[in-house]
């Protein structure tokens, strides 16, 4: 059987995470509500290993440190996995993809089966294999994700999915294309396959804080990677190697990074905000045209504030976490712990890993868990398809990104009627792009509120 159900307003919560009757898994539905997702979680274990079945292949597409890493997390969670064809850009980044993928997992994929080049991802999308696994720049995920589903493959594609509102909208109406296929996609958010989230979501829909009238999610950080621009690199080329500090290529760091405290926010609020008013500032980055910072006050249809902060800059305060204040107390998560406050600040519940043996038990490393509940919703003929509400999510984050950049308070309407597209003027997803050494007419300015502002 599969699962369809999904809230009324469209976000769709299909979420596996436990075990088939014959196999040790079972699948956890979302219920209907006007409100949005409210999940009905059953007392379940999440799995430890795929359900032995059929023998599944899967291809990479963008073979950078993610999509390697999400390469070698497919290939541990169960038996009967392999890695068949690889597809970059860069001819070094798929050699290194394919040598980690033999040395650490023992997975060797034949050489006429490694491509290279802007267009090499369509080959692997032809190929015969099962599953696509793409961690590619944001920007090409839109146009690979569609390419993928009408070719009939299962999915694997890391967040954000977009980088502007025609890119999130594409993804959606991608996603609906999944579900009526019969297709499974897991989208990188792996939070929502982690024990204590859903073990602390479901105790906040049972009403452990009372209502939740609020709510505060942060990313801060010291400053991430950045790659300097080398003789005999095109422009393009280097915003490529450089893609986490271009808005075209990664969505700025409230798309890309953030994306996932913004995705806890949404699935505990239970639904998405309807405008953002925000604000930023570039004071730090080396390269690129992003933003270091963000402070954005998204406002949801009942009244309800979510305020988001974002930062990456060495030296300032750390802060990776998700408040929710209740009328009844708070609760307080990260990816490392869920901890729950009554009314007079005193702890009220804590997520504990579970006793074996007398021995606490570490869950499963989240990164292999979704493969494993993407596999597992293969072979056990359930469906997971969580590519709708990452969009959403993502859209979040570009109505915020887009309030900070102009100054203004962007709504949800406006974003799912937007014809922002962040493509470069000339740009056309093609080899040509780098045979002609394709040049950006312009430095892209950064953004400026209060002026004429950019997306």
């Amino acid at each position: 059987m599969k699962n369809n159900m999904k809230s009324q307003d469209g976000f769709n919560r299909r979420q596996f995470i436990g075990s088939l009757a014959a196999t040790g898994a079972l699948a956890i539905a979302c219920s209907k509500g006007s409100s949005g997702v409210k999940a009905d979680y059953k007392n379940s274990t999440l799995l430890e290993k795929a359900p032995d079945g059929v023998e599944l292949t899967a291809g990479v597409i963008g073979c950078g440190g993610r999509g390697t890493g999400a390469a070698l997390n497919f290939l541990a969670a169960g038996n009967g996995l392999k890695v068949t064809a690889l597809a970059d850009t860069f001819k070094d980044r798929v050699e290194n993809c394919r040598r980690e993928l033999k040395a650490q997992a023992n997975n060797d994929v034949p050489e006429e089966n490694c491509h290279v080049g802007l267009e090499a991802w369509q080959k692997v999308i032809e190929s015969d294999v099962d599953i696509i696994i793409t961690a590619t720049p944001p920007y090409f995920r839109p146009m690979i994700f569609d390419a993928a589903i009408n070719a009939k493959k299962h999915v694997f594609m890391e967040k954000p999915v977009a980088v502007d509102p025609v890119g999130a909208r594409k993804i959606m109406a991608s996603s609906k294309k999944a579900e009526s296929l019969g297709l499974n996609v897991v989208t990188g958010t792996q939070r929502r396959h982690q024990h204590h989230y859903i073990d602390a979501y479901k105790r906040l829909m049972a009403g452990a804080i009372g209502d939740i009238v609020a709510a505060n999610v942060y990313w801060n950080q010291g400053q991430l990677w950045y790659r300097t621009k080398q003789s005999g690199w095109s422009d393009i080329e280097w915003m490529i190697r450089d893609w986490v500090n271009w808005t075209w290529q990664s969505g700025d760091h409230i798309v890309e990074q953030h994306v996932h405290n913004l995705d806890v926010g949404a699935w505990f609020m239970g639904k998405y905000p309807v405008k953002a008013v925000g604000m930023g500032s570039r004071q730090r980055r080396v390269t690129g045209d992003q933003y270091d910072n963000f402070s954005v006050d998204f406002v949801f249809d009942d009244g309800r504030h979510m305020h988001s902060m974002c930062r990456q800059i060495n030296g300032c305060a750390n802060n990776v976490t998700e408040y929710f204040i209740g009328t009844k107390g708070f609760a307080h998560t990260s990816s490392g712990h869920a901890k729950f406050y009554d009314e007079a600040n005193n702890p009220s519940w804590e997520y504990l890993n579970p006793l074996v043996d007398g021995v606490a038990k570490e869950p499963l490393n989240p990164y292999i868990q979704e493969h494993v509940d993407l596999v597992a919703a293969i072979r056990g003929g359930f469906q997971i398809v969580e590519a709708e509400q990452t969009a959403k999510s993502t859209l979040t984050g570009i109505m915020g990104r887009i309030s900070a950049y102009t100054g203004k308070e962007v709504t949800w309407e406006e974003m799912m009627n937007s014809d922002i597209d962040l493509t470069p003027q000339g740009f056309t997803n093609t080899d040509a792009d780098f045979r002609t050494r394709f040049v950006m007419a312009a430095k892209p300015p950064i953004a400026v509120p209060g002026a004429e502002g950019r997306g």
